[in-house]
């Protein structure tokens, strides 16, 4: 996926912000005394006056958040900011290395693979009285996205509420019950599930879920407490028995899903894929489903029907959220790279990850989430999302 989106260079967006200023800012090239106090305003400051592809620099140091408030302090930067080609560039500088992903800030990558416009296009545009609003907003698609920028622009809880939050989480609740499932249980070098049974410092196990009703073939699951506050059961489903599994693991071969039914069609060959008959039990009672998939490789083996088999309306409502861990086995070396440049990773980025899924197809609320299965990083965060889709109140924030 990565490879088929046209990659936007510096000089492009140097030549595309030196077009802007030339075109719409002629005069803040120089600094000139002021012949009286009416003009003194008018004046460009010293970061205006300092060659574009400086400027350029500069704004690659910033954060989104400063980018925006840069683009608050005068008209000059409000234009220079708001350059789509600058944030074009940002968004494919930084988008492989977003850690989480969902399904209400998930960039739209069929745009992102279209064809770059025209640096003069992109100007004419700017002309009053165009119609810029059917272009596509790269500045609004990096905000949305940016984990950063999702967390940092929450809004926060009026005082009341952080009470009254505060009190409902100390009333008990039911429990919800999650079916986890998914190759990154299996393929990877540290096991997930053995990883997660002994973590009592992330997240610690609160029993066998004795309350549940037990389902032949997987049991009744096993609880966890998150926060120290709030317990969920998950219920563990894997695609076939251990000796198959191991065999396929160090072997580094597919195995037959016995998760799933499968029918084909003599004529296209195409497989559709349904839920075993202990999977369906499992569908019929639980609050939501855990995908634990392997960012390790680049590509799956029929995942995105698989997904789409359980999560199916035949099966229950779609409203029950999907949490996609994707999971690598450890964190890489240190590796040296130049100052300003992301460091190298050789993971699957989490909206890649969601592409390759198919989750935009989903009706369901999701959420892709980088986790590193050794010190389990990143696993509170999408516990946490987990929870409040299925109307848990978590005091927080």
């Amino acid at each position: 996926m990565a490879g088929q989106v046209p990659r936007v260079s510096e000089s492009s967006v140097v030549r595309s912000l030196r077009r802007l200023k030339d075109r719409y800012f002629p005069d803040s090239g120089a600094v000139t005394a002021a012949v009286d106090t009416d003009q003194e305003d008018s004046q460009p400051g010293f970061l205006e006056s300092l060659p574009v592809d400086l400027q350029f620099l500069v704004m690659t140091f910033l954060s989104p958040a400063d980018l925006c408030l840069l683009g608050a302090t005068c008209h000059y930067w409000r234009g220079m900011v708001r350059d789509p080609l600058l944030w074009r560039f940002f968004l494919l500088r930084d988008m492989p290395f977003w850690n989480s992903i969902d399904h209400l800030s998930m960039p739209q990558l069929e745009l992102l693979a279209a064809p770059l416009i025209d640096v003069k296009e992109s100007l004419d545009d700017r002309e009053e009285g165009v119609d810029t609003e059917s272009k596509f907003d790269y500045m609004a698609e990096y905000l949305r996205g940016s984990p950063s920028c999702r967390q940092q622009w929450l809004p926060s809880l009026a005082p009341y509420k952080v009470v009254t939050s505060f009190l409902q989480s100390l009333v008990a609740s039911a429990e919800p019950r999650y079916a986890m499932f998914g190759p990154g249980m299996e393929q990877l070098d540290v096991s997930f599930v053995t990883r997660l049974m002994y973590a009592p410092d992330v997240l610690p196990v609160a029993g066998s879920g004795t309350s549940h009703r037990q389902i032949d073939g997987i049991g009744s699951g096993i609880s966890y407490l998150f926060n120290n506050q709030h317990k969920l059961n998950i219920l563990t489903m894997y695609s076939t028995n251990r000796a198959e599994r191991e065999r396929a693991r160090t072997q580094q071969q597919n195995i037959t899903n016995k998760l799933f039914t499968v029918v084909v069609n003599a004529e296209s060959g195409v497989l559709t894929f349904g839920p075993a008959p202990h999977v369906q039990q499992v569908c019929q009672v639980v609050d939501g489903f855990i995908y634990v998939a392997n960012a390790e490789r680049d590509k799956g083996e029929n995942e995105p029907a698989q997904i789409q088999a359980l999560l199916s309306s035949a099966w229950g409502s779609t409203t029950r959220p999907l949490l996609v861990l994707s999971c690598i086995s450890r964190e890489d070396g240190e590796e040296e790279t130049q100052p300003g440049v992301h460091p190298i990773t050789k993971r699957v980025p989490c909206v890649h990850m969601a592409k390759r899924l198919g989750l935009s197809m989903l009706g369901n609320p999701w959420m892709v989430q980088d986790v590193v299965v050794e010190s389990l990083s990143g696993l509170l965060d999408g516990i946490s999302w987990l929870l409040r889709c299925s109307g848990v109140k978590l005091h927080s924030r």
